[in-house]
């Protein structure tokens, strides 16, 4: 029998209560509604709400249960609808009219917000160490290939060479943001709102500072309303999981770039490629293909939340049970990811004379050629105009840049001197670029150290 059910009279439809039911899904709480459940009977005894050994009764109790749901022998019923019913039906089986003293001054309103946040929080301590776990990959790389050079691309077309370290240490500063993102995310989430009740609190002298204090959280929800029907940090939540979900597509892109045939700029080791059921040869990225692939649910989980919430009038609605699958599918879905990705990271090689080789057409190097005609006095816009021109006369005459007779370049570029014609070096462009942020050698050293150190456990 449900435990709402004094108002009504006769069974409920099968059809209902399968409609209806979210323990298939919300038992992956019972941890958090456990946690919750203890600090609101610990709490109802200092007020002297229930008697003080009830609710040592009680706090018994859950810990017999969370045994046994960890044991797996806890039994689960549709009937029951979800895993706040099923705890407290086994807490009243237990201790009788004792243990129905657990619900007193909460509803399952502002019960399942607590446990909603109580579970982000933990989720989101996961993603940022698996996420630091990732850069850390990314850092090794860097520092293992410092030297490695490769073309730098705009429009997927060759521009300027770059070290590859300078490239991988681009994906350590987005994975960055997306931390840092989640950290600012938890200021939302570390909210307090149990004791809302359903909607307008309760006029039981309850201490809601109490109840925040034994589970951690420094902020309590100021307006009862608001509290039950928030959803925000949930939306905000999975926000940012597809912000990380869009960074890793892009870093997958270029693993299926750089694994192929074409590129061949680093091979991934064979414990993270599969094959093909029927060409023998094929050694597929297919984890970053999935994981690019992954992508969209997350954005999907994100938009559906989002539609959940358009429109609903104040407060609580039943449309908002249908927040937890998409959530937990983002949650579970970012840490599979970042399981997989550090180790694949950490065990590719880099191909480095097959990197350099692509970065060594002189074009790569016509910026640099403009910016020594500046370093002469020549404007910049001449400048870029006279290398342009030479580029069309190399590309027209089938002559690279560094092989262009001195003669026919001064007919091009009248500012032109014969230590020009060495400025098409790969090395050289990438040495000269030591800026804060630029592609230099010591300046990414410098990079990688800082990310160390900032990384350290």
């Amino acid at each position: 029998m449900a435990l709402w059910s004094g108002r009504f009279s006769g069974d409920q439809k099968k059809e209902l209560v399968e409609f209806t039911e979210s323990v298939s899904f919300d038992k992956r709480l019972y941890m958090h509604d456990i946690a919750g459940s203890k600090a609101h009977v610990e709490m109802l005894a200092s007020c002297k709400i229930i008697p003080a050994k009830t609710a040592k009764s009680i706090k018994s109790e859950l810990d017999k249960i969370q045994k046994l749901i960890d044991d797996g022998k806890f039994e689960f019923k549709i009937a029951l609808e979800d895993i706040h019913m099923h705890i407290e039906s086994a807490i009243i089986r237990s201790l009788g009219d004792e243990g129905a003293r657990l619900h007193t001054a909460r509803s399952r309103n502002d019960q399942v917000n607590l446990d909603t946040r109580l579970y982000l929080r933990d989720e989101t301590g996961k993603i940022c160490q698996g996420i630091r776990n990732l850069q850390k990959a990314l850092v090794f790389q860097a520092e293992k290939n410092s030297d490695a050079i490769m073309p730098g691309y705009t429009h997927l077309q060759h521009a300027q060479p770059v070290l590859f370290a300078h490239h991988l240490l681009a994906y350590v500063e987005m994975f960055a943001r997306d931390s840092a993102r989640l950290q600012d995310c938890l200021k939302r989430i570390n909210v307090m709102t149990l004791g809302s009740g359903a909607i307008a609190g309760t006029t039981l002298p309850i201490d809601r500072t109490k109840t925040a204090k034994l589970l951690g959280f420094p902020v309590i929800s100021a307006n009862s309303i608001d509290a039950v029907a928030d959803r925000d940090f949930e939306c905000e939540f999975l926000s940012c999981l597809a912000i990380f979900a869009m960074h890793v597509s892009r870093l997958c892109e270029d693993i299926v770039l750089w694994t192929s045939r074409e590129f061949s700029f680093v091979e991934l080791a064979d414990s993270f490629c599969t094959g093909s059921s029927l060409m023998p040869q094929k050694k597929n990225p297919d984890v970053a293909e999935l994981a690019r692939g992954k992508t969209g649910r997350m954005y999907g989980n994100l938009m559906s939340l989002l539609t959940i919430c358009k429109g609903l009038p104040m407060s609580y609605n039943r449309d908002l049970q249908e927040d937890k699958e998409p959530l937990f599918d983002s949650a579970d879905t970012a840490l599979k990811i970042l399981s997989v990705f550090p180790p694949m990271i950490a065990t590719l090689s880099a191909r480095k004379e097959k990197m350099l080789a692509a970065a060594s057409n002189p074009e790569l190097m016509a910026t640099d050629f403009a910016e020594e005609l500046v370093r002469l006095g020549v404007p910049f816009r001449k400048a870029h105009e006279r290398t342009g021109a030479l580029v069309k006369w190399g590309n027209t005459n089938r002559i690279p840049l560094d092989k262009v007779p001195f003669e026919d370049m001064k007919k091009i570029v009248p500012e032109a001197e014969k230590g020009l014609l060495k400025i098409f070096n790969p090395a050289m462009s990438v040495s000269k670029r030591e800026i804060t942020g630029g592609t230099g050698p010591r300046e990414v050293r410098s990079q990688i150290s800082s990310w160390k150190r900032k990384l350290q456990n």
